[in-house]
């Protein structure tokens, strides 16, 4: 069984810069209609395709399966879906933790997200000097959410 266990937060400054290891480029679309239920997303990382199967648990635990598909299918998939993003992804390490930042594009524009993943939900956590207030749990931040509702039309 994949679990995730993931906290995700909002950044207050570009200290987070000099911890980057590596970048790429991401379009993910959904398949799904509501957040009630399994997330089907399909991600486009420039060099292949995977679709992820997502369902919330509890707290910051998720169910989450995901698979290599051939880049025709994933080209056809992503053709015939609007709902979109596109996100610049930043691995960084940090005091020996592997940290994700998703620096949004387009609609989506200027949101940063930062992300960790963690072994268990109780497992102790140093936040960075860059880390600004705790998102994890709140749908609007959600990926999905964000291609339905994208943050430049926030009020």
């Amino acid at each position: 069984m994949a679990l995730e266990i993931e906290r995700r937060f909002l950044i207050k400054n570009n200290n987070w810069k000099k911890y980057i290891t590596k970048k790429i480029f991401i379009e993910q679309g959904y398949l799904s209609k509501s957040l009630d239920d399994w997330i089907i997303r399909i991600r486009f990382t420039g060099e292949d395709f995977k679709i992820s199967l997502k369902k919330h648990i509890e707290s910051f635990t998720n169910f989450e399966f995901e698979y290599s598909i051939p880049q025709k299918d994933g080209e056809t998939i992503m053709s015939n879906i609007s709902n979109t993003i596109k996100k610049e992804r930043f691995f960084l390490e940090v005091e020996k933790k592997s940290w994700i930042i998703d620096c949004f594009k387009e609609n989506n524009y200027p949101l940063q997200i930062a992300e960790i993943e963690l072994s268990r939900e109780e497992e102790d956590l140093s936040l960075p000097s860059f880390i600004s207030k705790e998102i994890t749990g709140l749908t609007d931040y959600s990926n999905f959410s964000l291609t339905n509702k994208p943050f430049s039309e926030w009020k």
